[in-house]
């Protein structure tokens, strides 16, 4: 059933993970490294691996012999560590390595769709029902186009301080996010 409550709730999640605000000067960066950033590119490339991984993730979870509960608890656990990343602005984990396909590594895949990512769409099954993940995943990949495309405007009007500052304020809703998560599910463990 889809109810527009979770898909703000799951939009919202995904936009604090994700948190391609965020990692604007990493894109920047890359850009004035590179030369050029396929913004269609990188969005189409994360999305599918977002859809992908929403419909098969639980059977690579039972390939494994995991259950949904459990993945949610490990995803709240990861949540947790990235919002305290966001709140503290250290870094936790890690991006091995560069690469020439900017598009794809690392922008579309860990950046945007990274670990963080993919493990809080799994854990997101576990709460939401799949469309009103789906239509969440494709808010977010419509708001990380947008925002690839104007990194150049975003770099003269928000600056160092406002990235800051917007990190933090989803830092602490992303936190408060992963202790329900994490809350509702560890009960169900056993």
């Amino acid at each position: 059933m889809i109810t527009f409550k979770d898909i703000f709730s799951v939009t919202l999640i995904l936009f604090s993970v994700i948190d391609i605000v965020g990692s604007v000067p990493i894109v920047i960066d890359l850009r004035k490294k590179q030369g050029k950033i396929h913004s269609g590119r990188a969005t189409v490339i994360s999305g599918a691996l977002m859809i992908a991984f929403l419909f098969l993730g639980q059977s690579i979870l039972k390939l494994f012999g995991l259950d949904v509960g459990s993945f949610a608890v490990a995803g709240a656990i990861v949540m947790f560590i990235i919002a305290m990343e966001m709140i503290l602005g250290v870094t936790l984990f890690r991006n091995e390595g560069e690469s020439k396909a900017g598009s794809i590594v690392p922008l579309a895949f860990p950046l945007i769709a990274g670990a963080g990512t993919l493990t809080t769409i799994l854990s997101l099954r576990a709460v939401y029902e799949t469309p009103n993940i789906l239509i969440g995943i494709v808010i977010n990949l419509i708001f990380v186009y947008m925002v690839l495309k104007s990194t150049n405007w975003l770099e003269r009007k928000i600056g160092e301080s406002g990235f800051n500052i917007l990190r933090r304020v989803f830092g602490i809703i992303l936190l408060a996010i992963a202790v329900k998560i994490f809350k509702e599910h560890i009960g169900l463990i056993g």
